[in-house]
């Protein structure tokens, strides 16, 4: 065999071993790509879940507390913005806007016992607060996956990829500062 035959092999075989590795970085970036998006759904359902909800809790609190009209208002503007919310962040912001009302909502139960003996209202709290849980399972899951996700396109050689194909860092999923305020409920 020819040189130059073996050295057009052999450049052929280092092409050849650079472009899968290019191949393998790129599908390992829409890996963790996908995964995030698929864990935002996740985010996303459990908040339609939630937001399905409210309506037949706000119904069962005002046949007992009809005088609460702001805290229903509230509540009904909030959920109106978390279902129009289209991208993550603002979904983020109307979620804690919904938190917020909840959180009143549910104070005000605890000013009327005949309330919170009512079944249909046990119920409904036993739903939400299970709602709650998955709430908060589902953005510790997509916090994981921002956090594979953006430390994988920060690392060398795996951010020149990133940039090369337009990759961007995800924000992660945050509470709102009012999340850590306690409700006040004044009659």
């Amino acid at each position: 065999m020819k040189k130059w035959a073996v050295g057009l092999l052999v450049i052929g075989l280092i092409v050849l071993v650079i472009g899968m590795g290019i191949v393998r970085s790129y599908n390992s970036l829409i890996d963790l790509e996908t995964a995030v998006d698929s864990s935002w759904a996740e985010v996303e359902n459990q908040l339609q879940r939630r937001a399905d909800l409210i309506p037949n809790l706000v119904e069962t609190v005002k046949g007992y507390a009809s005088h609460e009209q702001q805290v229903f208002s509230d509540v009904a503007d909030a959920r109106s913005r978390l279902i129009a919310a289209r991208t993550p962040e603002d979904r983020m912001a109307a979620n804690a806007s919904l938190d917020s009302a909840l959180g009143r909502l549910l104070a005000i139960s605890e000013a009327y016992p005949e309330l919170k003996a009512d079944t249909s209202f046990i119920r409904l709290q036993d739903e939400l607060a299970g709602t709650e849980n998955r709430i908060a399972t589902e953005r510790m899951r997509f916090n994981e996956a921002v956090q594979a996700w953006n430390t994988t396109i920060k690392r060398f050689p795996m951010n020149i990829f990133a940039m090369v194909f337009g990759k961007e860092a995800k924000s992660f999923f945050e509470a709102s500062p009012r999340a850590q305020e306690v409700p006040q409920v004044s009659f």
